[in-house]
């Protein structure tokens, strides 16, 4: 796995924070200061919490621990599902589900209904309803996929959350605190750190940067998982 550098982050617009006006004062410590009444981020902080995010990780998935990737935002969804999917962690890429870690014994319900669904449509057991009624099961089941698709095989709670914009998906980061579950988190500069375990500073809105920062959480991980299948391996 190659360590991300600060040129690959300042090449990334990895330093680049929102309007001076929007910021919350909470990161001030991580901005290195004003241009053009933009918070420019203080990237050896960056650096250093992404370093610190990614040792995490590392050794969260060395101990088979299950990690789920949340991002929703336009220019974080298809980076975060991709990723997510490349190292066999569950992921939220179109909203976040309201109760999903506060009230998991009723997801797993709708979870499992998705999966009765989908091997009754599998075994043709709803050919006996009419074509309107077949129509309208196929548009639950695809509801049901459009949500709970990447968490259908996540099987209990994770241990850890990666967030990308720690501000939009506040509930999501709230909901975890309120579980113990740790975050990580990609943090602009007008959120709140205090929420998050594991701050990695810097621009949430450029592509770039959130495929940088994703792409070295998802490489650790699957660094991390190959090392774990080939101590596996020598134990046999």
């Amino acid at each position: 796995m190659a360590e991300v550098t600060l040129k690959d982050l300042l090449e990334a617009g990895a330093h680049f924070g929102h309007q001076a006006r929007r910021w919350n004062p909470a990161m001030a410590k991580y901005i290195y200061g004003k241009r053009g009444g933009i918070h420019i981020f203080d990237l050896v902080q960056t650096k250093k919490g992404l370093d610190e995010a990614v040792e995490f990780v590392k050794k969260l998935t060395g101990e088979g621990k299950v990690i789920l990737f949340v991002g929703t935002k336009r220019q974080a969804a298809a980076t975060v599902k991709a990723a997510a999917e490349r190292v066999g962690m569950p992921y939220l890429s179109v909203r976040w589900i309201g109760g999903l870690l506060t009230n998991w014994a009723q997801m797993e319900k709708r979870i499992r209904k998705m999966f009765d669904m989908k091997d009754k449509r599998e075994k043709g057991e709803y050919k006996k309803y009419t074509k309107r009624e077949q129509i309208l099961i196929d548009r639950e089941i695809a509801k049901l996929e459009k949500f709970f698709g990447g968490v259908a095989k996540m099987g209990k709670l994770p241990s850890a959350l990666f967030v990308v914009d720690s501000h939009r998906e506040e509930v999501a980061v709230r909901e975890a605190v309120r579980m113990g579950i740790p975050v990580v988190a990609l943090v602009d500069s007008n959120a709140d750190p205090n929420l998050t375990d594991y701050v990695i500073p810097g621009n949430d809105d450029a592509v770039k940067s959130v495929e940088l920062v994703v792409g070295a959480v998802a490489d650790a991980i699957a660094e991390s998982k190959s090392v774990r299948v080939e101590e596996q391996e020598e134990k046999k």
